[in-house]
């Protein structure tokens, strides 16, 4: 960890007069910073679920190709600014709290509806593998019966999330309407994502079964993940839980929440566990948005957010930017070689990551990019997980500069012990 010189110790200590735009750069202005920023992302992330609503509204009233591709396409979009707040995830114990409920993934499909008979019958780990929740109006488990006849906010959320201990069945959020909206992804490594047809949605010719169900649920899921977002605003407004948390316990602990919210995502999040351990195992299944094959723009769009948050700047998506005096400013202030050094990796982060989207946009998508064998593919996948662990590097010296106590970021076997991947 880095000592700071006296200069710098004399710069926190008495104030000096930085500035970035026309606010001082103190650490009290730079939690502001932070906290205004989540509250953007998550309106913006309300804004486009509740376009992503609008478009389901109109898939159900008159289903088409034309409809569905809009629903998907307005899920891809919610996506967008959703990703960019992951980064206040970690070291947010309120945001971390309510995640699960809209971006718990992976999944296991089989509980929510119709799957192709590859996907198996059963599970030692999981006795609701293929539940089939919209073919079924009760479920066995452990002996008691759940009524599941009517598709409600509660049962979703309440009763089935997460339902018997296994974090798989997830019944709710971004990945269960992602599912509803493509089906399964049945090409393993190969070319195409999820082709769910759009009469599984018609009432009048209807395929796949149970359509009035299937619409239900997925206009039920609609509505609570409007709900929870709404939460999630009301959490960083004035007043709200997380913006008093931040700086509940002193400025220095504020910073060091939002570098632990930094490195633990680059880390052992997204370099670990959302990259590299599908990219040890060739294994297509774990791909963040494996139905939609999106996969490329959630770990894009993640890497953004940590560039967001280091900067203190965020474009929204009606094009406003939000910014102010940024961590970046307090670490310059100290050691300008140490925040150059954060931005050079940053910078390799977002090109490598920028490297990886223009392929698969181009024809390779990110499943196909897993696959053993495709030493090309590969390869791409191993620069953006190398970048990121690079990353995280400098993000510890910046906290030495500022002479805070290191965290212990996130970690992932794949990454601290690969042997034991494959135990």
């Amino acid at each position: 960890m880095l000592k700071r010189s006296v200069a710098a110790v004399a710069l926190l200590s008495l104030g000096a007069c930085v500035t970035s735009g026309d606010k001082e750069v103190t650490k009290a202005n730079v939690l502001d910073t932070y906290a205004n920023i989540a509250q953007a992302k998550f309106e913006d992330s309300l804004t486009t679920a509740q376009d992503l609503q609008a478009a389901i509204d109109a898939l159900v009233a008159k289903p088409s190709e034309e409809t569905l591709d809009a629903a998907r396409d307005a899920w891809v979009a919610a996506r967008v600014p959703y990703q960019q707040s992951e980064v206040y995830r970690f070291g947010n114990a309120a945001v971390d709290d309510w995640e699960g409920k809209v971006n718990a993934w992976p999944l296991d499909e089989g509980l929510i509806d119709y799957v192709d008979a590859g996907y198996g019958v059963d599970s030692d780990e999981n006795a609701l593998y293929t539940a089939n929740v919209i073919a079924s109006t009760s479920l066995k488990l452990g002996g008691e019966t759940v009524d599941t006849s009517v598709i409600t906010k509660q049962l979703l959320s309440e009763t089935l999330h997460e339902i018997d201990g296994v974090e798989a069945n997830v019944a709710t959020g971004y990945h269960a309407i992602e599912f509803l909206l493509w089906g399964q992804d049945l090409n393993g490594t190969d070319a195409g994502a999820g082709d769910r047809p759009y009469t599984d949605f018609d009432l009048a010719n209807c395929t796949g079964a149970n359509c009035d169900r299937r619409v239900q649920y997925l206009t039920v899921s609609a509505d609570l993940l409007i709900d929870d977002l709404k939460d999630a605003v009301a959490m960083w407004s004035e007043g709200g839980q997380a913006r008093i948390a931040l700086t509940s316990d002193g400025e220095d602990a504020g910073l060091t929440k939002i570098f632990t919210g930094m490195g633990s995502l680059s880390y052992g999040e997204l370099a670990g566990e959302r990259i590299k351990l599908g990219l040890m195992l060739n294994d297509p299944e774990e791909e963040h948005d494996c139905f939609s094959d999106n996969t490329h723009w959630s770990h894009y769009y993640d890497a953004k957010g940590i560039q967001n948050v280091y900067n203190g700047s965020y474009t929204r998506v009606n094009g406003d930017v939000i910014s102010g005096p940024s961590v970046s400013d307090l670490v310059k202030a100290t050691s300008a070689d140490v925040d150059a050094a954060v931005q050079q990796k940053l910078d390799a982060t977002m090109g490598a990551m920028t490297v990886m989207a223009d392929k698969a946009e181009s024809g390779m998508a990110y499943d196909q990019m897993l696959g053993e064998g495709n030493a090309n593919g590969n390869r791409i996948i191993q620069d953006v997980v190398d970048s990121l662990v690079d990353q995280t590097k400098t993000f510890e010296a910046a906290m030495g500069t500022l002479g805070l106590t290191l965290p212990e970021f996130e970690g992932s076997d794949s990454l601290d012990n690969p042997s034991a991947v494959f135990e």
